[in-house]
């Protein structure tokens, strides 16, 4: 069975300013077989890509929301937990406040 499947995103917490790059990775601790990744965003019932990564060239601040993958060997079907991207611009100062 597939399990142990996580999420990871650079920037790390997916926290990104409008107009970067966002890469999405997904992997499992443990499975055999053939592995298989599918993307989803909350939302949207159509997944938003296969493989073990997603990349948003340039980050709209339509992009933010929550996202997860999912991955499968054929038999057993695995969620990772919900990863929320943040897309930071003019709308949206950093929580830090000004420098």
């Amino acid at each position: 069975p597939v399990s142990g499947v996580s999420l990871v995103a650079q920037p790390p917490g997916g926290q990104v300013a409008e107009g970067d790059r966002l890469v999405l990775s997904c992997s499992v601790a443990e499975g055999t077989g053939p592995l298989s990744f599918s993307w989803h965003r909350q939302g949207s019932a159509v997944p938003l890509a296969m493989g073990p990564y997603y990349k948003i060239r340039t980050v709209r601040h339509q992009d933010s929301g929550r996202y997860h993958c999912t991955a499968t060997n054929g038999g057993t079907v695995a969620d990772s937990p919900p990863l929320w991207v943040t897309v930071l611009g003019e709308q949206d100062p950093p929580a830090s406040g000004p420098p």
